[in-house]
């Protein structure tokens, strides 16, 4: 197995992109390289996949505030360079993808081992760094959250993003008839292609209505909030299930409890990092269920875009301005 070049031994310095204040400009800058620590390993990471929760995070908004200055990206891939004490189970070389909630645009990493998943062979290292937050995301939701069943009705709001994907190539493979709405045809048609059964254009006309026409939902998906979570509760079938996974709108929904009660409908709450706090087998073992599906190409991450680490501010625009489908990888000076 080829390890990459890089050594921390003959070199001093690598290029990470930081903030150094909460609100501030990313920059891409040289920095020392640390050691793991007591059950840490240190990561030559070779790509960094993009996510919503970057921007929240330089501004200031997302849930967890690591200390500053702190190193972008949220889910990487690489190569185990070196092993801290008490580490089992790994070795130099080994090929692991990483949910670390932030350092994954460096060149050079160090994580708790604990957060680490041992890439499938057939699994690409870009691929791998794509998986974890949005299909990671999309199983546990779906599949220990929601308890989707074979031939229920999923509806996946904001079916062409990356989480929005996962969800319509997760419930496919669980079982379900999905209905994936998005903007425009063209967004219509990747979730077609990720194994939509039927597409709602959310600019096109009453969504409730849209739903109801197809029988109604079990299962709601929602990334997006705002106007067409209210739309997708009012074409839920009774006993129906909503994922709050998100509020990309930009709106958080306010629910009339008295509703849940007369069509008997669960509202679910997710927030998959949490599970490392509380639950970590959880998180855990559903990764393993998507890496073994990625290595039987039963998914694959639709990555919109790939650029070098020189242009992760340009990748992290692209993602502000919505002008993706899918995920955003950037890959390392280097790094193969």
């Amino acid at each position: 197995m080829a390890v990459p070049n890089f050594d921390p031994e003959d070199s001093d310095m690598i290029r990470a992109f930081q903030i150094d204040t909460y609100g501030g400009i990313p920059t891409l800058r040289d920095c020392t390289p640390a050691k793991p620590g007591p059950g840490q390993v240190q990561v030559n990471i070779v790509a960094c996949a993009l996510n919503f929760a970057d921007l929240l995070m330089i501004e200031g908004r997302y849930q967890e505030k690591p200390d500053l200055p702190v190193t972008l990206g949220m889910e990487l891939a690489g190569h185990i360079g070196a092993l801290g004490d008490g580490v089992a189970g790994m070795s130099v070389g080994d090929r692991v993808a990483v949910y670390s909630g932030h350092g994954g645009l460096a060149k050079v990493g160090v994580f708790a081992a604990e957060r680490c998943t041992m890439i499938p062979e057939s699994v690409d290292f870009d691929t791998a760094a794509a998986l974890q937050i949005a299909h990671g995301t999309s199983h546990l939701a779906l599949a220990r959250r929601a308890r989707l069943q074979p031939r229920e009705t999923l509806l996946v709001l904001g079916a062409a993003g990356g989480v929005g994907l996962a969800a319509v190539e997760i419930g496919k493979l669980m079982g379900a008839r999905v209905i994936a709405c998005a903007r425009g045809q063209d967004r219509l048609e990747i979730a077609r292609g990720a194994g939509a059964d039927h597409m709602i254009d959310s600019d096109a006309g009453d969504l409730r209505e849209a739903v109801l026409a197809l029988g109604g939902a079990d299962v709601i998906y929602d990334p997006v909030g705002g106007d067409q979570f209210t739309a997708a509760f009012r074409a839920c079938r009774p006993e129906g299930r909503i994922l709050s996974i998100g509020f990309a709108s930009g709106t958080v929904p306010q629910i009339p409890a008295n509703h849940l009660m007369v069509k008997n409908i669960d509202v679910i709450g997710l927030n998959w990092g949490g599970y490392l706090q509380f639950n970590p087998s959880a998180m855990t073992e559903s990764l393993d269920q998507v890496f073994a599906w990625a290595a039987k190409g039963q998914i694959m991450p639709q990555i919109s875009h790939r650029l070098p680490l020189e242009k992760a501010a340009e990748a992290l625009e692209l993602l502000r301005s919505r002008k993706v489908t899918g995920k955003i990888v950037v890959t390392m000076p280097g790094a193969t």
